[in-house]
Formats: C-alpha cells, structure tokens, sequence
C-alpha cells in the first residue's frame, strides 16, 4: 500500500521568511542599542569605584606619610614602598588590596596620577574614558577624583 503525498504546502515561502527577518531585525534595532548602552553605563561606574579606590588608598598613604606620592612614583607607591625621593616616613602599606599591578582603566587605558592635583588639591587620579583623550564628552569623558563622591 503506497501513501500518497499531499499536495498541499510543504514549507514556508520566501515572501513568509523575508518578513520574518525584517521582524526580528527590528525588534533587533530596538534592544541591541539599549544593551550596548548598558556596557558603556557598567564601564563608567567600574572607573569611578576604581577612582574611588584610589581616592582612599591615597588618603591613607598620605595620613601615614605627610604627602601623597609624587608623580614619579605614582600609584605604584600605593603597592610597592617607594624607593626613590621623597621616601615615605611610614609606608604601612601596601595600600589597595589584592593587586600587585596597579589595574588599567576599563577601557584599557592606564589612569592618570598626577601630585599636587590642579585645584590645590593633594592629588588627582583620573581616567580619560573610552576614546583616552582630554576632554571627551559621552562616553568619552574624563572621570577625575575631582567629580567622585567616595
């Protein structure tokens, strides 16, 4: 006994999948952006605790030694006990915890360090954001110890 093959549809059409792909394309261009948006967003808070970090690592640092580090010592004073003038009075440190490097920005760039800061300040740390250039706006704006609340 043969059975027999309906005649009927077999599959879809190439008009069906074709609207199909323009579907999910659009849904596609609707929730990528905000996504995305969503890493960048991540990035910026991750500098900022990490300059927050800093903020407080030097404080210490500068409690127990008088000054902060100078700028040829840099952070690097904050794991390591510098060698070179002004050698610290009491180096208690290392000061940021569970490093032996200090990190690089999120987007891959090394922080700024630079002592005394610009505004009379001990000190100032900054990350120059994604594009690593002065003066961005967006995501390419300058995160500074200035602009932290910790």
């Amino acid at each position: 006994m043969k059975t027999r093959m309906r005649r009927g549809r077999r599959g879809f059409t190439l008009i069906e999948l074709l609207v199909v792909l323009v579907i999910l394309a659009l849904l596609a261009g609707l929730v990528l952006p905000r996504f995305l948006a969503r890493g960048e967003d991540a990035k910026v808070k991750a500098a900022v605790t990490q300059i927050g970090n800093f903020k407080q690592a030097l404080q210490l640092y500068t409690l127990d030694n008088g000054e902060a580090p100078s700028p040829q010592q840099g952070l690097e004073a904050l794991i390591v006990e510098p060698t070179s003038s002004p050698r610290p009075r009491e180096w208690k440190g290392p000061y940021l915890q569970d490093t032996t490097t200090i990190p690089l920005d999120p987007w891959g760039n090394p922080y700024v360090y630079q002592a005394p800061g610009p505004n009379g300040e001990d000190y100032f740390v900054a990350s120059l954001g994604k594009d690593g250039r002065e003066q961005g706006t967006g995501p390419d704006a300058d995160l500074t110890s200035s602009q932290s609340q910790q």
